[in-house]
């Protein structure tokens, strides 16, 4: 892929970003002009795009001219903007060969605790993931009608630099919530950026759970970022007297163990494939 399009260049799409081979042409979309300048610095080419409000002309001939195409921008209760703004922009798709949208696990719902994969049936619990689900569906369709392959990447709970249990414990926010029987699943960013560059190389289509292979109570992290750390961990909250935001609380709604069996069998390889892994590996290079 020479020209790869990241719309809504995030955390996860910059990660994706970092794993391209160094002679892409990599350009991503932004709100914010102190944003652009953050993924120029990063060998990102910046375009300014507030979702709803229509597209430029440079977004509009990124997006014809693109060879693979990374959507991470968040729906709303009136469907995918970007792809409305897409369709109404009267966009052709002429060098795409691939496109890619980021969404999350949270569209199955809850499985009372019970593995399941890409083909179980997708309850979703909160307004958020009946969106991403609409979504996902919308951008079935389209992909469909410019006969070009879609993956749909089920993402699970995300870490990495600057957003994992050890920051929580270091900033003194973390929390030992304790709720017998949940488990969450996780995704170390590189692994999504990892995934998906692998499904961009075989042109992957459908759908694929981006998850590693440990489901885990949630306090089990908490306890093993703060020996790493060498402190104590926060003391133990039953769940029923936990602090929480009406979002948080939902989170607790939803138990589920998500099987990443499918892209294994398609050939990726994960480099942590559960939490105590890619927690080593982010003390480490903290640490250094």
């Amino acid at each position: 892929m020479k020209r790869v399009l990241l719309l809504g260049a995030g955390y996860s799409a910059r990660a994706i970003a970092r794993a391209l081979p160094a002679q892409t042409r990599k350009q991503g979309t932004t709100r914010s002009k102190e944003k652009a300048a953050e993924l120029d610095d990063m060998g990102i080419e910046p375009l300014l795009y507030e979702a709803g409000q229509g597209l430029s002309a440079d977004l509009h001939s990124a997006l014809e001219a693109a060879n693979a195409i990374v959507v991470s921008v968040s729906p709303n209760t009136s469907g995918d903007p970007l792809l409305q703004d897409i369709k109404k922009g009267g966009v052709q798709l002429k060098a795409a060969s691939w496109l890619c949208y980021l969404s999350t696990v949270g569209v199955y719902g809850d499985h009372a605790g019970a593995w399941i994969d890409e083909n179980a049936e997708c309850h979703p619990v909160s307004d958020r993931s009946r969106q991403r689900l609409a979504a996902e569906q919308a951008w079935q369709a389209y992909a469909a009608e410019k006969k070009v392959p879609l993956a749909i990447m089920r993402l699970a709970g995300i870490y990495g630099p600057g957003r994992s249990a050890l920051d929580s414990l270091r900033s003194g926010k973390a929390r030992r919530i304790i709720k017998p029987g949940q488990v969450f699943n996780r995704i170390h960013v590189e692994d999504i950026a990892g995934a998906a560059l692998h499904l961009m190389n075989i042109c992957a289509n459908g759908i694929y759970n981006i998850a590693d292979d440990e489901p885990a109570p949630p306090q089990d992290v908490v306890e093993f970022a703060a020996e790493l750390l060498g402190v104590e961990p926060p003391p133990e909250i039953p769940f029923e007297e936990a602090p929480l935001t009406p979002m948080g609380r939902s989170f607790y709604g939803e138990c589920k163990r998500v099987s990443n069996s499918r892209l294994k069998r398609d050939g990726y390889n994960f480099a942590f494939p559960d939490y105590r892994a890619g927690l080593k590996a982010l003390f480490t290079d903290e640490s250094a």
